[in-house]
């Protein structure tokens, strides 16, 4: 990021005045195609995409040097099961039922890799039909469990990715997915985790998507406030069981082939159909563009817990705590979690600033990538959600007494941090 960059995404917070855009989001026609990896900067893509929270879709010539894409599927485009097996064969990978509803997704169960993949021959052979149903794997954290060399390289529009940054310095998990299933695999419609940006790229096979921007899939519950499952089920045309769905616009659809990359912004709503045996990379990842939705995400998060349970508020010792516990287990962060993530962020960053590295790893080898100034962006965002965050009544409630430092310190820091890189 250069400094013209983040002066325009400093503009853009100041117009918002800590809002997120009123209003329900219009769908656009398309998404735009991106055709030649020269042809857009890191800047292009941040004020273009990132920024405004649109999608996109790049091109195959994104991805053509990735190892995945020369081992992981055969000549004729299909995967290479007899690779895979070699190499991951004996690893446990976790299996979606696509034909068994559990609440708004399906049930999983965990196998070796090569009992999946003897299962997806056997789909194939009987014509994409089995007595095991429709099985999908899905949400397999290779990159956790084994060395991404020579599987793919991040793209530098995705590198300011503090999700994984977070994780990887504590160890301890990742938002990098593998996905593998026949044709006709499918994943129910749903906004991505903590309202956080995705990316997905087909290593081979072809995929339908369809998007909702946010706000349009308020028109798609049904009379009991709950969202659909399947969007595309003849269910939705029944005004009294969906009495909104007359006003919700028609997605954003998306075909994506073999090799393509698709930018999935925060909140919006999708659902995505494997349309041939299909493999992809995805990352789930959070920066300072959407670090506030991920934040008022949260709050919503710990509303619907205390609704579950206001009845004990009276009774229950520690009902906050409890929300908070209940919190953590349901959505997988609570506000403590969330108040360390911004403070690890923090601190590389301030540690960038201070020692004036250049951040060379996250940069592409133009050396257009996100540089010092993303950092210097990215504690005006955390200072700016940190700020919201401290004067949150529930998060006052939070017993901070064993943190390693208090919340009003780091917001101090981060107020003097920001002051100081005006001049950067």
């Amino acid at each position: 990021m250069d400094r013209a960059t983040r002066e325009f995404a400093e503009r853009h917070f100041r117009g918002l005045q800590g809002r997120l855009p009123s209003g329900v989001c219009s769908t656009p026609e398309r998404a735009d195609f991106i055709e030649k990896p020269d042809s857009l900067s890191y800047a292009d893509f941040f004020k273009g995409y990132l920024l405004p929270n649109l999608p996109c879709v790049f091109s195959s010539a994104f991805t053509e040097g990735w190892g995945s894409r020369r081992h992981w599927v055969t000549p004729s485009g299909k995967p290479n099961f007899d690779f895979l097996l070699q190499k991951y064969g004996d690893m446990v990978v976790p299996v979606a039922n696509c034909g068994v509803q559990e609440y708004n997704s399906n049930p999983k169960e965990h196998m070796p890799l090569r009992d999946y993949i003897s299962y997806w021959k056997e789909y194939i052979q009987e014509n994409y039909s089995s007595p095991r149903g429709c099985l999908y794997l899905k949400d397999w954290h290779l990159c956790r469990d084994s060395s991404a060399e020579d599987v793919y390289t991040l793209p530098v529009y995705f590198s300011s990715d503090w999700l994984n940054e977070y994780w990887d310095t504590l160890n301890v998990d990742d938002y990098r997915f593998i996905y593998m299933g026949p044709a006709g695999t499918w994943s129910p419609f749903h906004a991505d985790i903590f309202r956080s940006f995705s990316w997905s790229v087909n290593i081979c096979g072809r995929k339908k998507w369809l998007l909702f921007p946010p706000g349009q899939e308020e028109a798609l519950r049904d009379c009991h406030g709950s969202l659909p499952y399947d969007v595309t089920s003849p269910s939705l045309l029944d005004t009294r069981l969906y009495p909104m769905h007359m006003c919700c616009k028609p997605p954003l659809e998306i075909i994506q082939e073999a090799g393509e990359m698709v930018f999935v912004p925060s909140g919006w709503h999708h659902q995505v159909h494997n349309l041939e045996d299909t493999i992809s990379i995805n990352h789930n990842w959070v920066n300072g563009c959407n670090l506030a939705a991920m934040w008022r995400f949260l709050q919503q998060e710990l509303r619907a817990v205390q609704q579950e349970i206001h009845e004990w508020r009276d009774t229950m010792p520690d009902w906050h705590h409890h929300c908070q516990v209940i919190m953590k287990s349901c959505s997988g962060i609570n506000y403590e979690e969330f108040y360390h993530f911004l403070k690890i962020i923090t601190e590389r960053r301030l540690l960038t600033l201070a020692e004036k590295v250049d951040m060379r790893k996250m940069e592409s080898a133009s050396g257009a990538g996100p540089g010092p100034q993303q950092a210097a962006f990215d504690i005006s965002r955390i200072a700016e959600v940190l700020a919201l965050m401290t004067a949150n009544p529930d998060f006052q409630r939070v017993d901070t007494s064993a943190f390693s430092l208090q919340p009003s310190d780091l917001l101090r820091q981060l107020e003097e941090a920001v002051s100081a890189s005006v001049s950067l």
